[in-house]
């Protein structure tokens, strides 16, 4: 019973105590993470408290921020604060999903090339260096533009798949390179003496060691995808949903056209909302690598 207790003991300490200690005393990680729980929450609960009305009522069209309208009107008198408020679940959803498609891919291509070596290992490289070399957002707006002529329906997990289409290889690159000195490691040889199977090592020796990578690469990813998403929106180049930050960016372009004068708060707003989110990852990117690199802490 006290072996149990003092393994939980440890286990707490390693995974819960020492992380929170770690972004307590990192203050850009901590306003980072309590940004995006901000973030969360605003966009999951903030639909129920705040209602969307998209019904146009010129007569307060470009009114400035109020107590009624606390960032003010849009170009059809409709109130900003619900606009972003509903939008921003639509952001965050595509954001997450294309860091899960991003790191799924690159972790799988990569240990799969690290691991393997010979012919594959070199093939799969070869791969990796052709996609390292597209230019993403170009070839984003290509691939936008013909899923939009071809009439195919666009969901969040096919935006996902499509901003995550060249970011992958980055990652690809880093993880089979870490393979690659992992499983030359004693331990590593130990287990092949065993007999213990490929799963096995890749799972349980493999991935935990590749994990300071893959979180790091999902924030990142994620941050990544929160412009191009919204970038290929405000573009037209994917279709329009009410509230959307990038659908507000594309008809503040169209109507507004200007950051000052009447209606400069319709593309001020979502346009900050989207840097603020982005520097919050950022920042809780960086703490999420103190927590793996000992390295980077200050104590």
């Amino acid at each position: 019973m006290v072996d149990r207790l003092r393994t939980l003991e440890k286990i707490l300490s390693e995974h819960i105590y020492i992380p929170l200690k770690i972004l307590a005393k990192d203050k850009r990680a901590l306003f980072g993470l309590f940004m995006l729980i901000a973030y969360i929450l605003i966009s999951l609960i903030g639909p129920m408290i705040i209602p969307l009305d998209l019904t146009p009522n010129l007569e307060e069209k470009y009114l400035p921020p109020s107590w009624k309208h606390p960032l003010g009107t849009d170009f059809a008198g409709r109130d900003i604060l619900a606009q972003l408020v509903h939008g921003g679940r639509d952001v965050l959803t595509a954001a997450f999903a294309a860091g899960i498609v991003t790191v799924g891919i690159g972790t799988v291509v990569g240990i799969i090339a690290g691991y393997m070596g010979g012919k594959i290992d070199t093939i799969i490289t070869a791969v990796i260096d052709i996609f390292l070399t597209i230019p993403g957002f170009p070839l984003l707006i290509v691939i936008a533009a013909w899923l939009l002529q071809s009439g195919i329906p666009i969901t969040i997990l096919t935006i996902a798949f499509v901003l995550s289409i060249t970011s992958w290889a980055g990652l690809a690159r880093a993880v089979r390179a870490q393979t690659l000195s992992i499983k030359n490691e004693e331990f590593i040889e130990v287990d092949k003496c065993l007999g213990l199977s490929k799963l096995y090592i890749i799972f349980y020796e493999i991935l935990p060691n590749l994990m300071p990578y893959i979180a790091m690469n999902f924030m990142l990813s994620s941050v990544s995808a929160i412009y191009s998403y919204t970038g290929l929106m405000a573009l037209g180049l994917i279709p329009l949903t009410p509230g959307n930050w990038g659908a507000m960016i594309n008809m503040a372009q169209a109507y507004v056209g200007t950051i000052t004068g009447a209606g400069a708060t319709y593309i001020l707003a979502p346009s900050f909302a989207i840097i603020l989110l982005q520097i919050s990852l950022v920042f809780l990117a960086n703490g999420i690598d103190k927590i793996f690199n000992p390295r980077l802490r200050e104590w």
